[in-house]
């Protein structure tokens, strides 16, 4: 059973693409400031049950709802106006926009958003100095390590302020060392502000920063056993 108070909860997941099923029957569900790892092989259906739960794809039946609104029944205006306002995403390899600067990379969702810019940029630089990237904020995605790159990603998923954060494979193209760090503090300060996290990786190392795992294998996502 889904357990009471979730911010983001599906049920009975389908969706298939063309002869093939990449979910039969998932569930899920992620409270407030709480961290869920989605993992398993490549192909299970962990990356398409995440783009189930951000109302990027839909469902070929089953149920999203995220506090107490469908997102299946949403047209495809209200699902992208909840992803620019409610939701922040992390992925691989941050996809920065090359021509603007870190500062201007984390703004740009804000002044998207009707931000002023003296307001979006000063959010903007508070978290990129939370996620100890202050320094680069002038410079250009090309002209930072991918470490430092992807610290900017997740300070532009967290300056928007987002209920849910989605986070696919965000240390896939990192080393260890770097990966650990990215985790941490994206950990902590979607922690901090009571934010949700949808994690979705193969890595063992890094879903132990979450505080439950699911186990997705054959379209279905299952508890880890022992979770808590």
């Amino acid at each position: 059973m889904t357990p009471a108070g979730s911010l983001l909860e599906a049920r009975s997941l389908h969706k298939a693409y063309g002869p093939t099923p990449a979910l039969d029957g998932a569930d899920f569900s992620v409270h407030p400031g709480e961290v869920v790892a989605v993992m398993g092989p490549s192909g299970s259906g962990k990356s398409t049950l995440l783009h189930c739960l951000a109302g990027i794809v839909r469902p070929d039946s089953g149920t999203v709802r995220y506090e107490h609104r469908e997102l299946t029944e949403m047209s495809d205006a209200e699902r992208s106006a909840l992803r620019r306002t409610d939701f922040g995403f992390v992925f691989q390899f941050g996809q920065l926009v090359p021509e603007l600067t870190c500062l201007e990379n984390v703004a740009l969702p804000l002044r998207l958003n009707g931000v002023k810019r003296k307001e979006a940029e000063a959010r903007s630089l508070e978290w990129l100095e939370r996620l100890e990237v202050g320094p680069v904020k002038d410079k250009r995605p090309g002209e930072v390590s991918g470490g430092q790159g992807q610290r900017v990603a997740v300070a532009r998923a967290l300056a928007g302020r987002p209920r849910v954060i989605f986070a696919d494979e965000p240390t896939g193209a990192l080393d260890s060392l770097n990966g650990e760090r990215v985790m941490s503090l994206l950990t902590d300060a979607a922690r901090g502000t009571n934010a949700a996290v949808v994690l979705v990786t193969h890595e063992p190392r890094v879903a132990a920063y979450s505080d439950r795992e699911i186990v997705v294998r054959d379209g279905v996502a299952r508890e880890m056993a022992g979770a808590v």
